[in-house]
Parts: structure tokens; sequence; C-alpha cells
């Protein structure tokens, strides 16, 4: 166990965001895999950079998405190259590595249909970037000095991603988006909850 245990961002309003933590199974597989979390943590931050810039292209009326999205791509990128560097570091190669059902699986449920799209869409962000925050919280404590230190530096960006999007969800919307939050944070739950067969970083339980 790190010595690092002291967390510098509030994660209240992340927890209260989520609909289930993160099992102590899902933990401890984690430190028993830390060569897949690494890489599986690399391709999720590169997604996240690939999303936001999709949005810039998608979404070019609002000077306030635009500024949020640019942003938040970029933070995106520097930890895509922060995670690359230690696994470099550690020898840790990058070969390909499946992609878990997590985000496949929540966008399926992303309404076709403007602007309830783009608000689905930056709801379905929102769940993914807590999570993350959520998870980095949950692994520092049983990771060694670096990789504790790195994930620690990492919550607040996430956090702030987390309700960067929230509040573009409800700045596009024309509607109470209340009830499209509790529905997607009921499907992520259902997720984190129920058996994967592949440990991944955003996987739900999985036996080995």
């Amino acid at each position: 166990m790190n010595k690092i245990t002291e967390r510098v961002a509030n994660m209240d309003p992340v927890l209260n965001f989520l609909h289930c933590e993160t099992s102590n199974d899902w933990i401890k597989l984690a430190s028993k895999n830390l060569d897949i979390l690494l890489v599986d943590h690399a391709n999720c931050e590169k997604k996240a950079a690939s999303t936001a810039i999709n949005l810039l292209y998608k979404y070019t009326d609002s000077y306030q998405l635009i500024n949020k999205l640019s942003k938040l791509a970029r933070e995106e990128l520097r930890h895509f190259e922060q995670v690359v560097s230690i696994m470099r570091k550690r020898g840790i190669k990058y070969e390909y590595l499946s992609p878990s059902r997590y985000a496949s699986k929540l966008r399926q449920f992303i309404s076709t249909k403007e602007p309830e799209k783009l608000v689905d869409t930056c709801i379905v962000c929102a769940y993914i970037e807590a999570r993350s925050c959520e998870r980095f919280s949950k692994l520092i404590p049983i990771l060694d000095n670096e990789l504790a230190s790195f994930y620690q530096s990492l919550l607040k960006s996430e956090s702030r991603h987390f309700s960067d999007y929230i509040n573009l969800a409800k700045i596009f919307s024309n509607y109470d988006i209340s009830e499209r939050v509790i529905f997607f944070g009921k499907k992520e739950a259902e997720l984190i909850l129920s058996e994967d067969d592949e440990f991944r970083f955003h996987s739900g339980i999985t036996l080995s």
C-alpha cells in the first residue's frame, strides 16, 4: 500500500451522481493486472479526446460548447501522453486491447434526434468521466507511490470534466433532463455491478 492517501478533490459530487460504487473485487483485480489497467486507461483517455473532438466538429454553433470541448480534448490528450510515458518507463508494450462493453452499451440508449442526441451524449460522457474519477480515487490507496500520485493528480480534472458535461447537457436542452440523468445512471450502475468476461478499466465484476 502506498503512502499517498490524501484526496485533493471533493469526491462527494461524483459519488452522489453515480448510482453505485466500485466493488472491492474489482479493486483487488486491478492491483493484479496493472499492465492491462494502464493500457486500457491510455485507450480511455484517447477515446475521451476523440469524443470531444468529434463533438467539436459536429456542433459548431456554440462558442461555449467549443471552448469547453477544446479545453477538455487537450486535457485528455495530455493525460494520454502521461499514461503512455508511465507505460514506457515500466516496459509495458502498447499492444491491442479489446474495448470493454461499457461505453458502447451506454451509447446504445442515446437518442437519434436533436437536441436529445447531444444532451444524451453529454450525460453519457458525464457518467464515464465520473466513473473514471471514482475509480482513480479507489485505486490510489492500493497502488505504488508513482501511480498513486499520478491518479491523485487526475482527480480534480476528471471531476471537472464530469460537471462540464452535465452543465452542457443542461444548457443545450429545452426540457428537464433529470429523468434522462437517472435513466443513464441506472444503466451505468447495471454495467458496473454485472459480470464481465474480461478485466478493463470500466469493466463490471470480473471473475478472473
